[in-house]
């Protein structure tokens, strides 16, 4: 059997200290899960349960990587994001156990056309649009999860050109790293190769062509993405 035209590319991600990639299978992002973004999004983070949205596998790009700003938007925004690996299957985890199928984590961003994304929601329509484009997930090396025994404390913080925008800590997380997997495990079958971006702190905000962005987490590979 033969494909009718030629398969896509895999999509991967760098891995820290490696010349080996991490296969990209499908990217999860969670919502609102930091409480003081919640806020500035004008909603209440102590009323809502987990939320998922997703992106295409494709949407991920390396550190370094120049990202064309992209088209149908005039307000696209930058999101500092933890990113979680996942390496071994996993369905209806525990917080017993959660973490035992995570192969590590990454600094990442969540681009965002929030002009489109407002649009979505106003009509109670799917945030595809705002969300899933073509370059909207970069990503940072992974490091081995054994080699990052205190990322659910970690400070993350982004500049936009060397200007702090956000600056936080992954221990304000709403819903933790062990509890955002069990979460989603009762609902999708996870698998090696997901991809977890599990929120963003407060400090949105815009940037336009030209503008140099680094998201920093303590204990990983900085990352930094130019628009272009």
């Amino acid at each position: 059997m033969g494909f009718v035209f030629d398969a896509p590319k895999q999509a991967s991600v760098a891995i820290h200290n490696s010349a080996d990639r991490f296969p990209v299978r499908r990217i999860f992002c969670v919502g609102r899960n930091y409480a003081a973004h919640a806020r500035e999004m004008g909603h209440d983070p102590d009323r809502e349960a987990p939320f998922y949205f997703t992106k295409p596998a494709d949407a991920v790009v390396d550190n370094g990587a120049q990202v064309p700003y992209p088209p149908k938007t005039e307000n696209l925004h930058y999101e500092a994001e933890l990113v979680v690996a996942i390496g071994k299957e996993c369905t209806n985890a525990t917080l017993e156990n959660a973490l035992d199928h995570v192969f590590g984590y990454a600094a990442g961003n969540d681009l965002t056309r929030r002009d489109l994304q407002s649009q979505s929601k106003q009509k109670g329509r799917p945030w595809d649009t705002g969300k899933a484009f073509d370059h909207s997930a970069p990503c940072a090396p992974i490091h081995l999860a054994t080699d990052a025994d205190d990322i659910e404390k970690a400070r993350i913080w982004l500049t936009v050109n060397g200007d702090i925008k956000q600056d936080s800590n992954t221990n304000k997380l709403i819903w933790s790293v062990p509890e955002v997997i069990v979460n989603l495990s009762g609902l999708f079958t996870l698998k090696p190769g997901d991809l977890i971006y599990t929120g963003t702190p407060e400090g949105v905000g815009p940037v336009v062509k030209g503008d140099v962005i680094h998201v920093g987490i303590d204990g990983l590979t900085e990352l930094e993405t130019k628009i272009v």
